[in-house]
């Protein structure tokens, strides 16, 4: 009984130094240059689970808990926008039983922010749900839509969760709009107007969600490719960073070297210029 009891409390010790240190260290880096905007190619939760013994499912349900672990290290470093690569409109490609699961598993965590919204509301994020939503299950846009309608009072922050996503479709859509907005604008002022690049940026589904310009991007598991993901975003000023951890282990201290390359890179840009 008494040994039992030291145990807790040693435990209990060990886990509120550990949580001090955490809060320290964190506030020590958002003292420096913290990203804007940083996004996340959630990459390796199948070869995590196949490594751990565990089924694909398991995998992708202990990838949606980094993403809840990650996106508080984010908003305790003040990022305003975190944007994550959920799924892919090629992902559609996969098993039955796989894309079943992912869908399942989109509509429960969805549901959960709408039931609890704890770490949302908490840092007053805003959830915006890009890509072609019309390829969805039924059950899961209606998710999609109360959550976003749930949080569409946060200015804090913002959280993109891309699904179902491609690049090249987002960077097309945004292309379409920007015509039919020159278009519409010749009919009402008689005149020709030239489409540029500031005007297919300002219909890109990040942009018209409140996105700032991306800063950081980190691919997990040790791929080294954008698979689609944010081209148009992806410019001279953003950052790549390839990380050879599988997504679902993700953390902290995972993180942290990748901001302090970051910092670096920021404080070495005017040596450069």
């Amino acid at each position: 009984m008494v040994l039992s009891l030291v145990s807790r409390s040693v435990e209990w010790l060990v886990q509120a130094v550990a949580a001090n240190a955490r809060n320290v260290l964190l506030a020590i880096l958002a003292a420096g240059p913290i990203p804007r905007h940083v996004a996340f190619v959630m990459d390796g939760n199948r070869r995590y689970a196949r490594s751990h013994h565990k089924r694909v499912q398991e995998g992708h349900a202990e990838g949606f808990m980094a993403l809840r672990r990650v996106l508080e290290v984010c908003m305790r470093l003040n990022v305003r926008c975190v944007s994550v690569y959920a799924f892919a409109i090629e992902n559609f490609k996969r098993t039955p039983e796989e894309v079943d699961a992912l869908m399942t598993l989109a509509e429960t965590k969805l549901l959960e922010i709408c039931q609890y919204g704890d770490l949302l509301q908490q840092y007053g994020v805003r959830l915006n749900v890009l890509g072609k939503t019309s390829l969805l299950p039924p059950k899961v846009q209606v998710a999609v839509r109360k959550a976003e309608e749930m949080t569409r009072g946060n200015d804090r922050a913002i959280l993109n969760l891309c699904m179902p996503y491609a690049s090249r479709d987002e960077i097309a859509t945004a292309v379409e709009l920007a015509i039919d907005h020159e278009l519409s604008r010749e009919a009402e002022d008689g005149s020709e107007h030239e489409i540029t690049e500031d005007d297919i940026t300002a219909q890109l589904m990040s942009t018209r969600a409140g996105s700032p310009p991306l800063d950081l991007l980190v691919r997990t598991s040790g791929v080294r490719r954008l698979s689609d993901f944010l081209l148009w975003q992806c410019c001279e000023d953003t950052q790549l960073q390839f990380s050879p951890t599988y997504w679902p282990d993700f953390g902290l201290w995972d993180f942290v070297p990748i901001i302090l390359d970051y910092q670096r890179g920021v404080w070495a840009a005017p040596a450069r210029s």
